[in-house]
């Protein structure tokens, strides 16, 4: 029963997940007036509040005990999402970012499974190596952060284009370490307690239904991208769905072939 309640609680938080990722026009407005310290801050409050970054990143550190296990797969994780995001920014590589956030919310659901020993007890199998994973969702979470920030205005000078890459890219990081300091910390406090045992089950079955609720949420955005009239639902229903996630001008047909 207790379990339950604590799944519940940690699902209250999910309608938050949507929102994970979204530039708004005060921020457009904001980096164009302002300069490089305007990416930096741009970039630690996306990783702030990009749900989806941080679900993954607890569930990796779940587990973890040590500072030199924590440092090893942080630094994989980091190293991927650096390489996607710098170099497919700077190429102007871009994707549909509701099927790059699809993948990322796979990504959760993927750790989440894999810390209730999901592989042994479905699949009778070893879980696949975890560093060369992190490192392959490191890189989807870095082209999920590249999409959004090709969002914004970077100018036409490449060097000028360079640094405000790396600027937002320095940002990431920053929120990166302020976020884990703090889950660290409250993983190493649970840690020593007997509900950890017994509710770490539950915690990362909530992670497996946020990522759930995150798949089908982008998905949802997505097929508004590319069949924006197929819905048959209730109007005036969906139209409010629409005002709670900023959906109704996102249609871009250029986004939905790799490029």
């Amino acid at each position: 029963m207790i379990s339950h309640r604590l799944v519940a609680l940690l699902l209250g938080f999910v309608p938050l997940l949507g929102f994970a990722h979204g530039i708004s026009e005060e921020d457009r407005q904001r980096m164009l007036d302002g300069g490089y310290l305007q990416y930096v801050g741009l970039g630690a409050s996306h990783m702030l509040t990009g749900y989806d970054h941080l679900l993954f990143l607890l569930g990796v550190v779940f587990f973890l005990t040590t500072f030199k296990e924590v440092a090893k797969f942080v630094t994989v994780f980091t190293v991927g999402h650096c390489i996607t995001l710098v170099f497919a920014t700077y190429f102007q590589i871009t994707w549909n970012y509701y099927l790059v956030d699809a993948i990322i919310a796979a990504s959760v659901i993927y750790k989440g499974f894999d810390n209730n020993g999901g592989f042994q007890r479905v699949f009778d199998m070893q879980s696949p190596n975890l560093l060369g994973a992190v490192f392959i969702f490191g890189l989807m979470h870095g082209f999920g952060l590249s999409t959004r920030l090709q969002q914004l205005p970077l100018g036409d000078d490449p060097t000028a284009m360079l640094g405000r890459i790396l600027s937002f890219n320095v940002g990431v990081e920053l929120g990166q370490v302020a976020a884990l300091a703090v889950m660290v910390a409250l993983l190493a406090a649970w840690r020593h307690r007997p509900s950890f045992k017994r509710f770490s089950h539950a915690a990362n079955l909530a992670l497996i239904y946020a990522g759930v609720y995150l798949l089908f949420t982008q998905l949802h955005g997505y097929q508004h991208d590319t069949a924006p009239d197929s819905f048959r639902f209730p109007t005036q229903e969906h139209r409010h769905v629409h005002e709670d996630m900023n959906i109704e001008n996102t249609q871009d047909d250029s986004r939905n072939t790799l490029r």
